[in-house]
């Protein structure tokens, strides 16, 4: 058992006494080391003082905190101590690489307490460890670490932190930072339509404890000047809440919740413009859209109308920005991006992009360049603020968690500090940029403005100054391939600009004062909110279907009614259907154009529209009666479909199935015509037989009317035996004037007299009623056709349905090409007028 207690105990001295040159290498163990779940949990309270000096009380280094046993079982001997290194850090990277290892790279042993209370399984105990400056050996201007860690009984480590203390001695051969502030107030997005939010979240953000509270607080609790980058959405969000009531409704919810006008809102907003007085400020485009994706997608029409919406912004805090940024995703893009950026953000003049060190090589120098360099563009290099990416990971961490929050101002100060001892002779700026969306704790983000303005390496600047400063050279390396993962996709973006093109169209029926406007719902789509995470991109999928299914209820209320079972007769072979348009718009007068398409045009035609563009008030219909014309009989589908006043389609397309009997005026005259022959050939031939019967009752055999048997008519004389000169009556060899619209009304008034006899002008063509399968000869003039009667009013001017050719002879009675052999009919001369129900065509 002593051989096992003294191995133990020879490690752990073996691994005190690794010098701190070694911590390069030992890196990869370190971070092995880190991942295993300690046995008990150390917890740093405070680190003090953030500057430490060679004398007076910023000489006593001091550093609280807490240990807990979490093992699940007794660990005897638990101790604290404090682990210490006189050696300054001479780079950033050797900081980095002391931030993620173990405080036993660090020689020097310190202050060390004694935790009984820790011993036992749950136990807890604060402590408090501390050293001084002439203790611990500091003497140069610099950056120092300083470690805690628990041992036990044997000294093994069960868990330890490493962090660090800033020297400043009493001569100061340094230059100071000039260290500029950008304060991001951009969040996520709430609205999936101008009236309706996905969720009540904005509420809890702006209420004390939210984040967007805090960082309202933050900025106005301290002097530090900071420039603003606010995202329009976010204030139009807002002040939407706080005008009036709104409705909340997620997005696969199938209820909505009324919300009264918003307090906090209004609240938020007052605090907002009070913070922000007198700093200058910057808009990212309306809803912060991934602006690669959009030029990498082609659609850059999409960024061109979020930065044409920042406008809100100005109306809400009653002063228009001062400055002129672009701020891509990342703070990266590339050329494109760049490109369209410095079009549309106006970036010449104090125009600068805001840019991630991370877009641009290491510095041939050596150590931190200053801040403002420049970019290439289309139009000429732009000036770029570039912020360091170290810091932006530091000061955007979650600090939340028990501790973080001091570990984190403690490198906040020591890689600042670094910046500085890097090129004491050199006066650089600095720029500090917190992810868009930043949650700090208030506590934490007011810290960190305070320490800028008191740390002495550091001198608080304004944004502009920076900007202003003469640039320097930077290599600017791109956009890196591997952030094209975090991207919106194509195939989202399709989507989205699919519903854009949807709203598009619905707007342009609407007449201005424009009550309804799909703008920017749709940029809300593309914000860069949505990129990155899994959970974010489902969000952002079930955000856009509700968008959506949103604009289709809209744009249904825009709609065409025809009747229930979408089925019209036609009782003739023209006629009128009546169309009604519906706007149910509430508060939205529109213009669109009806647009009616038969399916077969040689069956159906369609007149003119009366009015060819519609105007219709809120909540208003209009009928429209449609003139057709038909040329057979059956069913033939007529498509409706309602388009923009500058003739672009617009909503579905309706159908209905208009059916035509074929019976109209003409024909029922027609028929009326052979009716009244009908009954007159009946009425003559009852008078003959009741004169036959008396003059053979009187006994002399004569009827009156001449032989009875003689069956041929005079010459000259219009159908001999027929007295009223309306021809023979049905059955006797000649056409009964019904026929099928060939004759054109020749029953109804035309006299035999008008034709010469078959003899002096050849037989008449033959005509063939379809589906009887019966001729019937009737008399047509070989040059002049049917008389005036058989033109339907298609012809009539101004009635919108001229149809060229009908109701007018053949220029040339001669046969038409093809019409025998169609029919099997002889060939002679044609002259039908045109295509007229019963046509064998």
């Amino acid at each position: 058992m002593r051989t096992v207690i003294r191995a133990v105990a020879l490690a752990a001295l073996l691994t005190c006494a690794t010098p701190a040159t070694a911590g390069a290498a030992r890196e990869p163990a370190a971070h092995a080391v880190s991942r295993v779940k300690s046995p008990v949990s150390l917890v740093l309270g405070t680190v003090g003082p953030k500057t430490a000096g060679p004398s007076g009380a910023k000489s006593k280094i001091t550093i609280t905190g807490t240990v807990q046993n979490r093992a699940g079982r007794d660990l005897p001997g638990v101790s604290v101590r404090l682990r210490t290194s006189a050696t300054r850090m001479t780079s950033r990277t050797q900081l980095a690489q002391y931030a993620a290892g173990q405080p036993s790279w660090l020689r020097g042993i310190g202050d060390q307490r004694r935790l009984p209370a820790v011993d036992t399984a749950g136990g807890s105990a604060p402590f408090s460890l501390s050293t001084n400056t002439a203790t611990v050996g500091y003497g140069e201007f610099g950056v120092y670490p300083i470690g805690v860690e628990v041992v036990n009984q044997y000294g093994q480590v069960l868990s330890g932190i490493n962090t660090f203390i800033t020297f400043v001695p009493e001569r100061r051969d340094f230059k100071r930072l000039s260290v500029g502030w950008i304060w991001p107030l951009i969040d996520r997005q709430h609205r999936t339509t101008d009236d309706t939010f996905t969720s009540d979240r904005l509420t809890t953000d702006m209420s004390p404890g939210g984040r967007l509270h805090g960082l309202v607080q933050a900025a106005a609790s301290t002097g530090t000047p900071i420039t603003w980058s606010i995202d329009p959405a976010l204030l139009d969000d807002v002040q939407t809440m706080a005008n009036g009531s709104y409705t909340v409704r997620a997005p696969r919810a199938k209820e909505s919740t009324r919300k009264p006008k918003s307090t906090v809102a209004a609240q938020w907003l007052n605090a907002l413009k009070t913070a922000s007085k007198g700093d200058p400020y910057f808009v990212v485009p309306y809803a912060d859209p991934d602006a690669v994706a959009l030029v990498r997608h082609n659609m850059s029409g999409h960024l061109a109308d979020a930065y044409a919406n920042t406008g809100v912004a100005g109306q809400v805090l009653g002063r228009q920005p001062t400055v002129h940024a672009a701020w891509p995703p990342s703070g990266m893009a590339g050329q494109g991006t760049l490109n369209q950026l410095a079009a549309h953000g106006r970036l010449g003049g104090n125009g600068a992009f805001v840019m991630s060190s991370a877009a641009f090589a290491d510095p041939p120098q050596g150590y931190t360049p200053s801040a403002t360099t420049q970019v290439p563009t289309r139009d000429g290099p732009r000036r770029a603020i570039v912020y360091d990416e170290t810091l932006n990971k530091i000061v955007s961490a979650d600090t939340r968690a028990p501790g973080a929050a001091v570990l984190a101002e403690q490198r906040f100060l020591a890689e600042t500090a670094m910046i500085a001892a890097e090129a004491p002779e050199v006066a650089r700026s600095l720029v500090i940029v917190p992810d868009r969306r930043w949650n700090p704790s208030p506590a934490f983000a007011k810290n960190l403005l305070t320490y800028t303005s008191g740390a002495v390496w550091m001198q608080r600047t304004r944004l502009e100054q920076i900007v202003n400063a003469p640039p320097q050279e930077r290599d600017y390396r791109g956009y890196p391939d591997e952030l094209e993962a975090a991207e919106l996709d194509a195939t989202y973006l399709e989507r989205v600009d699919d519903i854009a093109g949807s709203a598009a169209r619905f707007i342009r029926i609407m007449v201005s004062p424009v009550t309804m406007n799909y703008t920017r719902a749709v940029l809300r789509m593309e914000s860069s909110y949505w990129r990155g995470s899994a959970r974010h991109k489902r969000r952002a999928v079930a955000t856009r279907q509700a968008l959506a299914d949103r604009i289709a209820r809209d744009m249904g209320r825009v709609r065409i009614i025809t009747s229930q079972n979408s089925r019209v007769s036609l009782a003739g072979s023209s006629g009128r259907i009546p169309i009604t348009i519906v706007n149910d718009l509430p508060d939205q007068t529109i213009r669109v154009r009806l647009v009616v398409v038969p399916e077969n045009t040689t069956r159906l035609q369609v007149g003119r529209v009366e009015d060819e563009v519609i105007e219709l008030g809120p909540e208003q219909k209009v009928t429209r009666p449609i003139p057709i014309r038909s040329a057979g009989n059956g069913n033939v589908q007529v498509h409706l479909r309602l388009r923009t006043a500058d003739n672009r389609a617009f909503g579905p397309t309706t159908t209905i199935t208009v059916r035509t009997t074929g019976y109209g005026r003409l024909a029922l005259l027609i028929t009326g015509g052979g009716l009244a022959v009908l009954f007159v050939g009946v009425g003559v031939r009852a008078m003959r037989a009741r004169r036959r019967r008396n003059s053979e009752a009187a006994g002399d055999g004569s009827t009156g009317t001449g032989p009875a048997a003689a069956g041929t008519p005079e010459p000259g004389a219009p159908f001999a035996g027929d007295p009223a000169g309306l021809g023979p009556a049905p059955g006797d060899g000649q056409a009964d004037g019904g026929g099928d619209g060939r004759a054109g009304g020749a029953g109804a008034g035309f006299h035999a007299a008008a034709f010469p006899p078959p003899t002096a002008r050849g037989a008449a063509r033959p005509a063939v009623v379809p589906g009887t399968g019966a001729d019937r000869s009737t008399p047509v003039h070989p040059t002049t056709g049917p008389t005036s009667a058989t033109a339907a009013p298609w012809a009539a001017p101004g009635s919108g349905l001229e149809q060229p050719g009908v109701g007018q002879p053949d220029p040339e009675p001669g046969p038409r090409p093809g019409r025998a052999s169609d029919t099997g009919l002889p060939s002679g001369p044609d002259t039908t007028p045109g295509t007229q129900p019963g046509d064998p065509d």
